[in-house]
């Protein structure tokens, strides 16, 4: 009830005749108000609200709550987008007063102790990557790239140099070419071996001096190490190219391996899948790029300098290429990334990505039996499985498997990436994952192998919504604020 008397009110002093009239809750007169909108936008009478009891609310929206997949409540093996569980206590100091309650445009004098937490992970990036240039600015790991390749290219013409164009695996995300298409550059695809690498030969051909950069991730998408990192960056260089590293994998060599030391030139981190923060629906994100000293004039500006015991912030950046984000970044997530790293310590990052990387080879050799692996019985982070001898053997996909697992409490892996491998599911355990939780999934994947494939292609049959048409979906989106 006193949500209506609180809606009446507000009706009553909007009315003609009300004028001078102050609200309750900041004291403005709301004089005129009659005035501040046409007439026929004003409501005659206040709004038709239900009485509802408080239990029934609460019910209705904890039901609700159940239909949603979180990491929360379910085993999310996405690969590549590596859905990981973010430990409460990071969220927790990430909302401390003393953070959550400062403005960007303070002065630097005022917010020292905010600068001197950026100012030390820029330090632990630089650190981790074997690049000791960071920037904090992007907003996430494709805006990494895209700054990145922008620095790359502000680089190249201050030696006079035109490039134009960027090498990317046929493996790799897809934000790389859009990234480099962005930049400016013509994207040039390299082949994969028959072992998942890049293929050196086809890498060679395409070799020449119009190559600025070539990108790679590795680990790569395939869950593999390309072991020619080295031999390539090498190549690359040779034709006065550079090298970025898609640290979107790093969660898989995090205190075991530098890309600054193999051979990057830059690289971007992801830090809700390297370290910690949320992850999905769009955001809030972040993407911090490390690069080579050579490159860290070009950096955009600001950065966090420290001078004696005192932080600010450097604009003084003549050859930066400028703003690519407000203020310094996505600071909340940054904050995250901090607590994360503090938190476990140079051993405990190893520990992180050792336990990513068992618990991978782990679930690969529970599940390969049921469902062909074709590159290796050996994987990073990550592992590829294909559906493809299914499909031809008894009419099962992988979207019908992907399907079927929400039957069984588990969020799908991904699928149909890379389209290197047909019917592909790309499964990611993370190393927060329990060994009793992986045995279930693997349970769960020979259990649905062994059903009929007419029950597969109606699943799921445990959600409200079980296979909406994606493609119409997209193209003709209903939209409930523009119906009626």
């Amino acid at each position: 009830m006193r949500n209506l008397q609180a809606t009446q009110l507000i009706y009553e002093l909007s009315q003609p005749g009300r004028r001078g009239a102050r609200s309750p809750a900041c004291d403005v007169p709301v004089d005129g108000a009659d005035k501040l909108l046409p007439a026929d936008l004003l409501a005659s009478a206040p709004p038709p609200l239900p009485e509802l009891a408080e239990p029934d609310v609460i019910r209705h929206f904890t039901n609700l709550s159940t239909l949603n997949m979180s990491v929360d409540t379910h085993f999310y093996p996405l690969g590549s987008c590596t859905m990981k569980y973010n430990a409460k206590r990071n969220e927790r100091m990430a909302n401390l007063p003393g953070i959550v309650d400062l403005h960007p445009l303070q002065p630097d004098a005022t917010i020292q102790g905010m600068l001197d937490l950026l100012w030390h992970l820029q330090e632990f990036l630089a650190e981790i990557s074997g690049l000791p240039a960071v920037s904090l600015q992007p907003a996430a790991g494709a805006h990494g790239e895209l700054t990145a390749l922008m620095v790359a290219a502000a680089w190249f013409r201050s030696r006079g140099e035109k490039r134009t164009k960027v090498l990317a695996p046929d493996s790799a995300h897809g934000t790389n070419p859009a990234s480099a298409s962005m930049a400016g550059f013509e994207t040039v695809t390299v082949k994969s071996s028959a072992q998942g690498l890049v293929d050196m030969q086809d890498l060679q051909t395409k070799l020449d001096d119009q190559i600025g950069v070539f990108m790679i991730t590795d680990p790569n998408t395939l869950g593999l190490f390309d072991h020619q990192v080295a031999e390539i960056s090498e190549l690359v260089r040779s034709r006065g190219g550079l090298i970025y590293l898609d640290g979107a994998n790093m969660n898989a060599i995090l205190g075991i391996a530098r890309p600054g030391d193999f051979g990057a030139d830059m690289m971007h981190f992801n830090p809700h899948k390297t370290f910690s923060g949320p992850h999905g629906g769009g955001g809030p994100g972040a993407g911090p790029i490390c690069v080579a000293e050579k490159l860290g004039p070009f950096l955009p500006s600001p950065v966090v300098r420290k001078e004696n015991d005192h932080y600010r912030l450097d604009f003084d950046r003549p050859q930066s290429i400028g703003r690519v984000r407000s203020f310094f970044g996505n600071v909340g997530v940054l904050v995250r990334a901090y607590c994360y790293i503090r938190s476990h310590g140079a051993e405990g990052l190893k520990q992180v990505s050792e336990q990513a990387v068992l618990n991978a080879n782990y679930l690969l050799s529970r599940v390969r039996h049921i469902i062909s692996v074709p590159h290796g019985d050996r994987c990073m982070h990550e592992f590829v499985a294909s559906a493809a001898a299914l499909k031809k053997s008894k009419g099962i996909t992988a979207m019908d498997i992907a399907k079927r697992l929400l039957d069984f409490g588990f969020h799908a892996p991904t699928v149909y990436f890379p389209l290197t491998v047909p019917e592909a599911m790309m499964i990611e355990p993370t190393e927060t994952e329990s060994r009793q939780t992986l045995d279930a999934f693997a349970e769960a994947l020979f259990r649905i192998t062994e059903e009929s494939s007419e029950l597969l292609h109606e699943a799921p049959h445990s959600t409200v919504i079980s296979r909406p048409d994606e493609v119409r979906a997209a193209k003709q989106p209903v939209l409930r604020w523009k119906s009626g």
